[in-house]
């Protein structure tokens, strides 16, 4: 049997019965794993299973339940396969009909809606936002539109540009900075976006892990055709004709196609 357990320091009463019953333990770093099982006292074989090795290592562990083996798997903070290894084996042990359960542990995400007051009946995790301020503003703005609350993994040191970024291209939603979450250290800062962006860049970056959480769009009036217009020309000075257009059409929840039109226009009339 496999058994995804999520973090390997908040450990809960019912992952110590499944580490405790297991015979492999699959883990991304062996040495954090070892230090909870020491403490614990518990003597389970332990495997390294990260993103370098993912495959080959889902090949042992099918093995190993084929076996009659008891597998856990376990991520070194937060929860296996949400932006941590995982998947691969996962869905390795389901191709192969092999048994298998899993025990939730800790998860950013997660930890952070619940903290951040915005509405949690319906949130969409788009997980790292793009490297490239470029891919990133046609991102955010694919998802302008999505009627639920929004939220993301960012690294400290691309935080205040692409807080300023969604500030730009959402407006001044409600939002939160959760830093550092199932872990020793943690923070919330909630407020709006154009207010979060001026904080952290007064601040600087701050350490640790970071969820953001962005609320929904609110009820909008239909955009005048000269806002369209003039998203458009800002966005043309820095892009081409089909990347603005995409852009803009998502940011204000119309036709590609029109707002395509609509640029190809504005681009002939400026040469």
């Amino acid at each position: 049997m496999a058994t995804p357990i999520g973090n390997a320091r908040d450990i809960t009463l019912r992952a110590l019965d499944i580490l405790r019953a297991a015979d492999v333990i699959a883990c991304e770093d062996t040495r954090v794993t070892r230090t909870l099982l020491t403490i614990y006292g518990i003597s389970a074989t332990v495997i390294a299973c990260h993103d370098h090795n993912e495959s080959a290592a889902a090949g042992r562990i099918i093995a190993e339940i084929g076996a009659g083996n008891i597998v856990a798997l376990v991520s070194d903070a937060g929860m296996p396969l949400v932006s941590d290894p995982g998947h691969r084996v996962v869905r390795a042990v389901i191709d192969a009909g092999l048994p298998m359960t899993v025990v939730p542990g800790p998860s950013a995400p997660l930890a952070a809606l619940a903290l951040a007051g915005l509405p949690s009946d319906r949130f969409l995790f788009g997980g790292f936002l793009p490297n490239k301020p470029s891919a990133r503003r046609e991102t955010i703005a694919a998802l302008a539109s999505v009627p639920a609350t929004l939220m993301f993994f960012e690294s400290p040191h691309r935080l205040t540009e692409a807080l300023a970024d969604l500030a730009e291209l959402l407006g001044p939603r409600p939002a939160a900075v959760a830093r550092e979450l199932t872990k020793r250290f943690e923070e919330v800062r909630r407020g709006p976006l154009d207010a979060l962006a001026h904080h952290y860049a007064q601040s600087g970056p701050p350490k640790g892990e970071i969820v953001l959480v962005i609320a929904p769009p609110g009820p909008q009036a239909a955009p005048a055709e000269a806002d369209i217009d003039a998203a458009l020309r800002e966005a043309l000075q820095a892009t081409g004709v089909r990347e603005a257009a995409a852009e803009v059409a998502a940011r204000f929840g119309r036709p590609r196609r029109e707002v395509y039109a609509r640029a190809l226009a504005l681009k002939r009339s400026s040469e």
